[in-house]
């Protein structure tokens, strides 16, 4: 398919990820997702449109150590997330939306400026048979929204972006939402500002990672 992916329809854009990516399943998780076995390919296949909107490469494509982590706390602690609103910020494929969903969350928002992350994470609901919303407005320069329970995985990996989650991520905490946050050790994770809930050893892909086991901790403020 040819064009933006902001002129392609929500269809298109599934055919397109279709066409480049299959159900996999997330390792140590009952959940499936379109990934890529490949990152070279679907970045070409999108590389026109990402270099015309400065929009980043596909990262809906693969599960990220950090919302693995995130997911996988999840289904240990199911009482975070049972009856209540989430928000799974810098959603990605959806991941975490949908570990909520499969544990009772009342409904799961998913936000992320990308709009191919809509129709991956729409894809990845159906496949995983729950239902989730999208959005695809920047949340961060404004006050967190009507949820009870805001999740964020691997959000700390470029300065300027970390100072801007972090943040919303505080303002959300002081307006009484509850804020869990999944990081593999990236460079801009606040540490010092955080407490650490549990440590995983999640698998990885080489195409994104320097190494195929990443050691990935979920935090709350």
């Amino acid at each position: 398919m040819s064009g933006s992916i902001w002129r392609r329809t929500l269809e298109e854009s599934k055919a397109l990820i279709a066409s480049y990516a299959r159900p996999i399943l997330v390792p140590g998780l009952p959940i499936s997702l379109w990934q890529a076995d490949e990152l070279t390919p679907i970045w070409q296949a999108t590389q026109d449109d990402l270099d015309a909107q400065n929009m980043p490469p596909p990262f809906w494509a693969f599960a990220w150590a950090g919302g693995q982590a995130v997911a996988r706390w999840i289904f240990e602690h199911p009482e975070v997330v049972a009856g209540r609103r989430i928000l799974d910020l810098a959603a990605g494929s959806g991941l975490i939306a949908i570990a909520a969903m499969l544990n009772g969350a009342a409904s799961a928002l998913a936000n992320d400026v990308d709009a191919m992350c809509a129709a991956a994470a729409g894809l990845n609901a159906d496949l995983n048979q729950v239902e989730i919303s999208f959005l695809t407005e920047d949340l961060l320069g404004g006050p967190p929204p009507g949820v009870d329970v805001v999740f964020a995985g691997d959000v700390f990996y470029e300065k300027a972006m970390a100072q801007r989650f972090l943040a919303f991520l505080l303002d959300a905490r002081l307006a009484g939402v509850e804020v869990y946050v999944g990081d593999p050790g990236r460079t801009f994770f606040p540490r010092d500002l955080l407490k650490p809930l549990a440590e995983y050893e999640i698998q990885t892909s080489l195409e994104i990672e320097s190494t195929p086991i990443k050691s990935a901790r979920v935090w709350t403020i």
